[in-house]
């Protein structure tokens, strides 16, 4: 399990070399990796980690299209963050070979904190 302690209300974090080292700790050489988000206002994906701007566009419009103040009912007033992780999504899989996970040249895991800051959890399943 990973820890985060994130410090915005939305960011996206790379937490690509933290699987890694789980993974190296675990000793898996060929399988799979799940990577799950257990909270309902976080999620986790799989996209460019070259060029730190793209996260900020993948914010700056989910932000735009899910805005944070919308007439929403949930009482808590958190419904923005409830339907952005929906989208993105509580889990990922990677292949693993040699004991590396698979991801393409320019792909890295990513936390995604939607009602932060928060102190969050990742669990990883190495089969």
């Amino acid at each position: 399990m990973l820890h985060l302690q994130t410090q915005a209300r939305t960011e996206l974090i790379d937490i690509t070399a933290r699987v890694q080292e789980a993974l190296d700790a675990s000793g898996l050489s060929e399988g799979l990796c799940l990577v799950f988000v257990p909270h309902t206002t976080a999620a986790v994906t799989i996209n460019e980690n070259a060029d730190p701007t793209v996260g900020g566009d993948i914010l700056k419009v989910l932000n735009q299209v899910i805005p944070w103040d919308a007439g929403y009912r949930h009482q808590e007033g958190n419904s923005a963050a409830h339907i952005k992780a929906t989208l993105v999504g509580a889990s990922q899989w990677v292949a693993v070979e040699g004991g590396r996970l698979q991801l393409g040249t320019w792909q890295g895991i990513f936390f995604c904190e939607f009602d932060g800051p928060r102190r969050r959890s990742v669990r990883l399943l190495f089969r």
